[in-house]
């Protein structure tokens, strides 16, 4: 099935993605992780929940962490460009008769709550609190030294009605997996802000999320991160890589919270600015896809992610299943 073209005038204007939060059984082992391996900033905390934010981010946070006796992912955050566009959103959810809920979080103006038709949590608003700028602090750069948030990947039942869906918001194709045999997408690249993506969905048990991506400043600080991560305990936290993927051309890595959450640390994608961009397309078949070098993917990164609260996932018709290594 061919990805549908480009929405370019959506009912209302996502800027990017924002924030996503985290469930986590323990506080501290996570704070631990976040903060003194991978070097995002602590922006406020108390005894049941850490706001985080990376080098280059002026929003108050793009990661909240919330202490909880489960591990799952409470909410995936984006921002929009104005207020009205607020309101255009919660008329576009509520004409698909999905939930529309106006609720208080802190830091954060008016924000819409709401979720997709596969019940993925989200989260809408314009104003988040403004903070100092640190990316020229550069004492404070440790670990990875995370600059930014990147995109979202989803695991997802129905490939094909995700892309449809997010296209309806305005999320634009970049690249894509098909599979041959069915003609129907396995996977696809969507963005709004210039990049390969913001967000992304994978053909599997779903909706889940499969993993939260960072982007830093080159491919020495993943190698530095594994050095970190080897010599401090957390050798068997990483999952894959480093590689370079094929689909958007990124240096990655893969490497897991303990609770298991997934995050990907990420460089070297492409602008995707031009509105007329035409996808990529790949076969499943063609190894280069997922890893245009670097060992193949594992089965865990293709079987294992992270629930939403409150949605239970279901499996995907589409039995079909790249490389996956021994």
């Amino acid at each position: 099935m061919p990805v549908p073209a480009p929405n370019l005038y959506p009912p209302f204007n996502i800027v990017r993605l924002s924030h996503v939060e985290y469930a986590v059984t323990d506080l501290a082992a996570s704070r631990a992780f976040y903060v003194d391996i991978l070097g995002l900033q602590v922006t406020h905390e108390d005894n049941s929940r850490i706001y985080l934010r990376a080098m280059e981010e002026r929003g108050h946070h793009c990661i909240v962490l919330v202490q909880a006796d489960a591990a799952s992912v409470g909410v995936l955050g984006f921002k929009l460009y104005d207020e009205p566009d607020l309101d255009k959103a919660a008329e576009f959810f509520a004409s698909k008769d999905l939930p529309v809920e106006w609720v208080d979080r802190p830091h954060r103006g008016r924000t819409l709550r709401t979720r997709d038709p596969w019940g993925i949590p989200l989260e809408f608003y314009v104003k988040m609190d403004r903070l100092e700028p640190i990316h020229q602090k550069y004492r404070l750069y440790n670990g990875v030294k995370p600059l930014r948030i990147d995109h979202f990947n989803m695991f997802s039942a129905d490939v094909d009605a995700s892309v449809a869906f997010y296209g309806e918001m305005g999320f634009r194709v970049t690249e894509y997996t098909e599979d041959d045999e069915s003609g129907k997408v396995w996977a696809a690249w969507m963005h709004r802000k210039g990049g390969v993506h913001d967000v992304a969905f994978t053909n599997g048990l779903g909706p889940r999320l499969h993993h939260t991506a960072f982007w830093v400043p080159n491919p020495l600080n993943i190698i530095d991160l594994l050095d970190l991560m080897s010599t401090t305990g957390y050798v068997d936290n990483i999952e894959r890589g480093p590689g370079r993927h094929g689909i958007s051309n990124a240096f990655f890595l893969y490497v897991r919270d303990p609770d298991g959450h997934r995050i990907e640390i990420y460089c070297s994608d492409y602008q995707t600015v031009d509105p007329d961009l035409e996808p990529i397309k790949w076969s499943l078949t063609d190894p280069q896809r997922q890893t245009l070098w670097g060992a193949p993917a594992p089965r865990s990164w293709f079987e294992e992610g992270s629930v939403f609260e409150g949605t239970t996932p279901k499996p995907s018709a589409l039995n079909a299943q790249p490389i996956i290594a021994p």
